[in-house]
């Protein structure tokens, strides 16, 4: 009986791990895999270069706005349920995107399929968690973290690839079959699951949704109208008064959609300050090395994914050891090495590009980068789930999620306009010149994210600090949290 329930647990977690794995493939992958097909797209359905940006901005806008709503309503309706419609808006945008006949019909499809990831992305983590062991967590979370990781890193060659070799339009079909596959899958191999079932605290989640979006807004639109445009400053402020009065209001708030208090944990603060910080330089670097590789050395989309994949492709070698490595020596240590490595790649790479560089001469930095966003991955998500109680891991997800997809949009902008500023796109050794200062900001950015996870504690510690918070009176958090 206790071999058969053993044999059924590892199947249901098996088949957890491939379910959450591909529906968070899908979400992550749809973040850049419109850079490489936006001159394909423009050929199709017109509009000028701001409608093109929108292809991709829309899609950013409602992902990080909302998926801290759609942690929380999982954790209120139930995680499995949610979970479904999530992905069902997903599948049915991803279709309405592949058929559009205009640019607006084509923006306001990818914005829907923001919705439909927001509300599916931060589930997939807190299904998994119930569905595996905690003892197996780690390798679990590593291959997880290795399917997302090639999903962000590998966007621009799964659309580029599609767009030569077949039509743009494949690019958001892709996504369909793997959708509808999904979810009867899902409907069958998934247990349901809720957090607190608190009610859903609207007040906190208008302040958080409007926070982002202003934000977001802000960081979207500053390199296009720049950063002294009414709109932009009218974003980027509203957002930062919106988000004010988020904090502020959840810290009084009876049930608070995100509680204050899970930052009072330096686990919880230490890694989600490192993902922030490693996701700002990981998205700025991708972007513009993508575009060094087609616009200055030549290569077509295809061949510049091929050869980004000694980074963009060694998560799915390391980060399923990094996460034994985690269960085993905690996660601070692998974090930290992981981040410092991937710092180290973006410095070795900022110092040998030039308008001829060699493959041979840029490979060193691709590997370095791979080994150190695979090391990062899994014991990032580990961190994430472990720093808080089981009822409260869906808006820790959703919050990690949020934070991530902030930093991204915030590292496009950053990095662009340090390109902007010190280069262009006139010739090859203008956009080099311009690459340049971009990567050591991005190496600098992730080095900083390193020094953050060395002052996240140990597995130990954190175990100690959520029972803690387990026996601690709400009231008694709150009245600490002001000292």
């Amino acid at each position: 009986m206790s071999q058969q329930t053993t044999t059924t647990r590892r199947g249901g977690a098996a088949w957890a791990l491939v379910i959450t794995s591909v529906a968070g493939f899908m979400a992550s992958l749809d973040n850049l895999v419109v850079t490489t097909a936006l001159p394909s797209i423009r050929e199709d359905l017109g509009g000028a270069l701001d409608d093109l940006e929108w292809t991709v901005s829309a899609y950013t806008l409602t992902f990080a706005v909302l998926l801290m709503f759609g942690a929380a309503l999982g954790d209120r309706f139930g995680r499995r349920r949610l979970f479904l419609a999530g992905l069902t808006v997903f599948t049915g945008a991803s279709a309405a995107a592949a058929m559009s006949s205009g640019i607006d019909a084509l923006i306001a499809a990818r914005a829907v399929q923001g919705v439909g990831a927001a509300i599916m992305m931060p589930l997939t983590l807190t299904l998994l968690t119930a569905a595996v062991p905690a003892a197996r967590r780690g390798m679990a979370y590593g291959i997880w973290g290795a399917v997302n990781g090639l999903a962000v890193a590998s966007g621009p060659l799964i659309g580029g690839s599609l767009t030569e070799h077949v039509s743009w339009h494949w690019i958001f079909w892709l996504n369909v079959p793997l959708g509808v596959a999904l979810l009867p899958l899902a409907r069958l191999r998934l247990a349901e699951s809720r957090g607190t079932g608190a009610p859903l605290d609207l007040p906190g989640t208008l302040l958080a949704s409007g926070g982002l979006f202003g934000i977001v807004y802000g960081l979207v639109r500053g390199p296009a109208d720049g950063w002294s445009s009414s709109l932009v400053l009218t974003g980027l402020f509203a957002g930062a008064a919106l988000l004010t009065g988020f904090v502020v209001y959840s810290t009084r708030a009876e049930n608070p959609m995100l509680p204050m208090r899970l930052f009072r944990s330096r686990a919880f603060s230490g890694i989600n300050a490192a993902s922030l910080l490693m996701f700002l330089g990981m998205f700025g670097s991708i972007f513009l090395l993508s575009q060094y590789m087609q616009g200055v050395l030549g290569y077509s989309p295809t061949e510049a994914g091929l050869r980004m994949l000694p980074w963009t492709g060694m998560p799915m070698l390391v980060a399923p050891v990094a996460g034994i490595l985690s269960d085993r020596i905690g996660g601070r240590p692998v974090v930290a090495a992981g981040l410092f490595l991937q710092a180290a790649g973006l410095a070795y790479t900022a110092a040998v590009v030039t308008a001829d560089a060699s493959y041979g001469v840029q490979l060193p930095g691709l590997i370095i980068s791979g080994i150190g966003m695979g090391l990062y991955f899994a014991p990032a998500a580990n961190l994430v789930m472990s720093s808080v109680r089981p009822q409260e891991q869906g808006i820790a997800s959703g919050a990690n999620n949020a934070l991530r997809e902030v930093g991204g949009a915030l590292g496009i902008a950053v990095m662009s306009s340090i390109f902007s500023a010190r280069g262009g796109y006139e010739s090859g050794q203008a956009f080099v010149d311009g690459l340049r200062p971009a990567l050591v900001t991005g190496a600098a950015v992730v080095a900083v994210a390193g020094v953050a996870a060395l002052f996240i504690p140990t597995g130990r510690r954190i175990a100690q600090s959520v029972t803690a918070g387990e026996r601690e009176p709400a009231a008694t958090v709150l009245q600490d949290a002001g000292h």
